[in-house]
């Protein structure tokens, strides 16, 4: 390792019917980082995952709750470490690297490093998932500002504050988007380096879903946008009534003027509706935003409450 004191580290990995490839793995990161803790959190395995992690060196712990939302949540709340490696079981990832993406938390302070995925076989990041992670990256970007090139990786560094403070409210494979956007939003130091990444050996299968995945990681987003920007999600809604309510009220009123009557009063009425619903979006994005204004605050200050070391909190 480099010259450098991160402290324990832990590497976690989230696994479900890995049994092809979490030997390799828990090989590969105890090559890497021989002083780690290694921990395997079986989420509901079919196969013999527990078994292989735990006769390759892997503490295991079984997770009864399906999803690496779940998993990623119980890792989190059992594991205490200065420095949290999370790595998928898969075998894609590469371990040599986990020593300067640690090296680069700890030396610069930051609270996530992510490592991009970097690759030349098609099979191992085919082009759909390429194009479906820029797109939803492009997006994050967009409403969140400043973001990563790969959103959606399943390699991460993480500091003890960011552990500990980390809501996880997602299930599934979406808490890649969460991770990213809690560090966005509570303005974390992060940076991303990027990592080689290869395809699964023969007899692992990937667990993700293009489709399916990609839509909840979407309804993610879109929850995201509701809870952490209110007030730009229900101005959306309130321009959105307002003008409906605009265009239908348009030829009701030229009527008016040239005939002194109402003859669409049910066109009126919605018009008149939809600016009503428009308004009331209006308000409560300005209440929300002086919630979340306040629920953000709190979030602050639980995370500054958490010291950077388990040595600080034991001298405390």
């Amino acid at each position: 390792m480099q010259d450098f004191n991160p402290g324990t580290v832990a590497v976690v990995i989230p696994c479900y019917n890995e049994a092809a490839t979490i030997a390799t793995v828990v090989r590969d990161f105890r090559r890497a980082l021989p002083e780690a803790s290694i921990i395997a959190f079986d989420n509901n395995s079919t196969d013999d995952t527990a078994r292989v992690a735990r006769e390759a060196g892997a503490d295991v712990i079984k997770v009864p709750l399906q999803g690496k939302g779940n998993v990623v949540r119980r890792m989190f709340a059992d594991v205490e470490a200065d420095v949290y490696v999370m790595v998928d079981g898969d075998a894609t990832y590469d371990a040599s690297v986990a020593p300067a993406l640690i090296g680069k938390l700890v030396e610069e302070r930051l609270d996530m490093v992510v490592g991009s995925r970097v690759s030349d076989e098609q099979a191992a990041y085919r082009l759909g998932h390429r194009f479906g992670n820029v797109m939803l990256t492009q997006c994050v970007a967009s409403i969140f500002g400043r973001t990563f090139k790969d959103m959606l990786s399943g390699y991460r560094i993480f500091s003890r504050r960011y552990a500990k403070s980390f809501p996880a409210h997602a299930s599934g494979f979406e808490t890649e988007t969460e991770l990213t956007v809690h560090a966005l939003g509570m303005r974390m130091p992060v940076a991303e380096l990027p990592t080689r990444y290869i395809s699964r050996p023969e007899g692992s299968e990937s667990k993700l879903n293009t489709y399916r995945d990609g839509f909840r990681i979407l309804m993610t987003i879109f929850k995201l946008v509701k809870s952490e920007k209110p007030f730009a999600f229900f101005t959306v809604g309130f321009a959105i009534c307002a003008l409906l309510s605009i265009l239908l009220a348009i030829p009701v009123f030229e009527t008016y003027v040239e005939t002194g009557l109402v003859p669409r009063l049910p066109t009126a009425l919605l018009s008149t509706a939809l600016m009503l619903l428009g308004a009331i979006l209006l308000i409560c994005g300005i209440v929300l935003d002086t919630v979340t204004r306040g629920r953000i605050e709190v979030k602050r200050l639980a995370y500054l409450a958490i010291p950077a070391s388990r040595k600080q909190e034991q001298s405390q």
